[in-house]
C-alpha cells in the first residue's frame, strides 16, 4: 500500500520539505519557501514535471505551512489534506534521550524544548515547525528525527571530553556529532550497491558542504563523528573555523575586547574558506579564485584537504583499517578536485582514484586495482526521514 509522506526541514526564515510516494520513495513534490516574516518571501515548488515560483509576503511559519499546503493542493499534487498519511521532521539536537527518532507525542516535543539549550538556534524553530503541522494536520501522525541519533552509539572514550566531569554530569557537555541523517543514508546505501552487509565494512563518510563532517563507521554503528557538542568542531568548512587550539580565544577576546558572543560569531561565520581566502564561503568560488592565481584561496584548498585527510587516518586508526570512503554533500558530490585532494597518495593503503571516473563523478571513483571501495554518492536526508515516518508511525519498512 502507497502513503504519502511530508518531509520537513523548517530554519528559522525557511520551510524545505519533500512529499514522497513510500514505500516506492517517489518524489511527487518538492520545494523552498524562504525569507518568512518578510515582505518579499520566495515561494518554490517543484514536480518532476512542473515549476512554480512566487514572491509573497508570510508573516510566519503558520502562513507558510497553510499556504504550502494550499498550493499542494491547487496545482493538484494532493487531492486533500487526508492525502497525508505522515508528517517527518528534522530536528537538529536529540541529546542523549533519542537514540532514534520519535513518534511525536507531548513527551517528546518536552524533550525536545528542554534540550534547546543545546541547540537555541535550531531546536526552537524545529519545534515551531512540528507545533503549526500538528495544528494544520490534527489527524496525522509525526515523527522527529534527530540529527544527533545516528551518533548514540560512540562509546565513552569517543564522546567525552577531558574537562572536569560535572560539565558532562550536570551540563550535557559531550560530543554529539550531527549530519547523522545524511550519514545514515550514504553508508547504507553503499551497503546496497556493494551487495554487503554495512556491518561487514569498515566506512568513513566525508560530508562536505558549506557544513562539513566525518563519520567513522564500524559494524553498522557510528564510532567517531567530527563535529561535537556544536557543530562548529572538526575539519573547516565554508565558514566554520573548526577546530583551533582553543587558547587563541581567550587571546583575541582580551586583545580585541570581543564578548562572548563576538567570538562565536568569528568562528561560526567568519571563518573557515571565506576567512583564509578573503574570497567567499563557496568551494566553487575559492577554486576559481585559486585557478586565477590567489595564493590565500590556493591555501584555504590545501587547509580544507589536509583537515580532512587527517582527520580520515585518525579514523583509520580506531576502526583498524578501511573499506570504503564516501563523499557526499554539495562538495563532496559535485567537485572532482576536492575529491582527488583529499585521496591524494594513499596507494599505501591500498586506496588510489581513477582521475577519469572522478572527473565524470561516477558512483565509484577508484581504480581498477584499489583495495578500498571510494564512492560519490548524492545524499537523500528527506527519503531517510520519509522511511523513518514509515517505520515508527505506520509500522511498516520501507
Amino acid at each position: 500500500m502507497s502513503h504519502k509522506i511530508m518531509a520537513i526541514n523548517a530554519g528559522s526564515s525557511s520551510l524545505k520539505f519533500q512529499l514522497l510516494e513510500m514505500p516506492q520513495g517517489r518524489l511527487l513534490c518538492q520545494g523552498l519557501i524562504e525569507r518568512i516574516g518578510m515582505a518579499e518571501a520566495q515561494v518554490t515548488l517543484k514536480t518532476p514535471e512542473q515549476k512554480w515560483q512566487e514572491t509573497q509576503r508570510i508573516a510566519d511559519h503558520r502562513e507558510a505551512v497553510t499556504l504550502l499546503l494550499e498550493k499542494l493542493i491547487s496545482h493538484q499534487i494532493i487531492a486533500s489534506l487526508q492525502d497525508i498519511d505522515g508528517v517527518g521532521h528534522r530536528v537538529a539536537h536529540g541529546g542523549e534521550t533519542f537514540r532514534d527518532s520519535a513518534l511525536v507525542n507531548d513527551h517528546t516535543l518536552a524533550e525536545i524544548e528542554r534540550l534547546a539549550e543545546l541547540a537555541p538556534l535550531h531546536n526552537p524553530v524545529n519545534l515551531l515547525g512540528i507545533n503549526v503541522f500538528r495544528q494544520l494536520l490534527p489527524a496525522t501522525p509525526s515523527v522527529a528525527v534527530f540529527d544527533t541519533a545516528f551518533h548514540q552509539t560512540l562509546d565513552e572514550s569517543a564522546y567525552i571530553y577531558p574537562l572536569p566531569w560535572r560539565y558532562y554530569a550536570e551540563m550535557g557537555i559531550r560530543r554529539y556529532g550531527f549530519h547523522g541523517t545524511s550519514h545514515k543514508y550514504v553508508s547504507a546505501t553503499l551497503a546496497e550497491k556493494l551487495g554487503v552487509p554495512l556491518s561487514a565494512l569498515r566506512v568513513v563518510v566525508c560530508h562536505l558542504g558549506n557544513g562539513s563532517s566525518l563519520c567513522a563507521i564500524k559494524e553498522g554503528r557510528s564510532v567517531n563523528t567530527s563535529m561535537g557538542f556544536t557543530p562548529l568542531s572538526g575539519v573547516m568548512m565554508g565558514t566554520r573555523s573548526g577546530d583551533i587550539d582553543p587558547s587563541i580565544l581567550p587571546w583575541i577576546a582580551q586583545r580585541e575586547g570581543k564578548t562572548p558572543q563576538e567570538i562565536n560569531q568569528l568562528l561560526n561565520g567568519e571563518s573557515g574558506l571565506l576567512g583564509v581566502s578573503g574570497v567567499s564561503h563557496d568551494y566553487r568560488d575559492v577554486e576559481q579564485a585559486a585557478d586565477a592565481g590567489n595564493p590565500r584561496a590556493a591555501l584555504a584548498l590545501t587547509l580544507f584537504a589536509e583537515r580532512i585527510r587527517a582527520t580520515i587516518g585518525s579514523y583509520i586508526m580506531q576502526m583498524g583499517g578501511l573499506d570504503a570512503l564516501i563523499f557526499t554533500g554539495g562538495i563532496g558530490e559535485n567537485s572532482a578536485r576536492a575529491r582527488a585532494a583529499i585521496c591524494r597518495d594513499l596507494q599505501f593503503l591500498g586506496l588510489k582514484v581513477d582521475e577519469e571516473k572522478n572527473q565524470h563523478n561516477a558512483t565509484f571513483i577508484q581504480d581498477d586495482n584499489s583495495v578500498v571501495k571510494v564512492a560519490v554518492i548524492n545524499t537523500n536526508e528527506e527519503l531517510t526521514i520519509a522511511r523513518d515516518v514509515m517505520r515508527i508511525a505506520l509500522n511498516e519498512t520501507a
